[in-house]
């Protein structure tokens, strides 16, 4: 069974994040959606409520799975038999970060590839961070989540 790990915050989930699902999706067996919950981080919403956002979001697709995780991702990999991590890339910097992460994970996880899609360019400027501060701020950030989630 081809697995793929597409590990974040999801602090909110973007459709950005919901598109780079649907496009992987044809290329493997299972996406499990995994928040990475790290204490040192601050969010914006608590983990429950981004579970049940990407529960929701994907409620229709028996192929995605919804999970969390502490520590590395590798090792998370390695537990639940994933091979394959996703990544998006929107731009040049997110290329050169990534990049660095997917060499370590293939060392610690032993082999684990990462597989890079490019964000198409209608969500090339869609970030979690950008969303957040929409919404911090008190904007509209409709147009950014997936359809019937809202974020106040």
């Amino acid at each position: 069974m081809k697995i793929a790990v597409f590990p974040g915050s999801f602090d909110p989930i973007t459709i950005g994040h919901v598109d780079l699902v649907l496009r992987a999706l044809p290329l493997f067996d299972q996406i499990v959606i995994a928040i990475g919950v790290n204490s040192q981080k601050q969010t914006l919403f608590p983990l429950e409520q981004r579970l049940d956002w990407l529960r929701k979001v994907f409620e229709g697709e028996p192929r995605v799975v919804v999970d969390q995780f502490e520590g590395l991702t590798a090792h998370f990999c390695t537990r639940i038999g994933a091979r394959y991590l996703l990544r998006g890339l929107r731009n040049a910097s997110d290329f050169d970060y990534e990049k660095t992460i997917s060499q370590l994970n293939q060392i610690v996880g032993d082999g684990i590839e990462t597989l890079f899609l490019i964000s198409q360019p209608a969500y090339s400027h869609i970030s979690s961070t950008i969303v957040r501060e929409i919404i911090k701020g008190g904007g509209d950030a409709s147009p950014f989540l997936p359809e019937g989630l809202s974020v106040r």
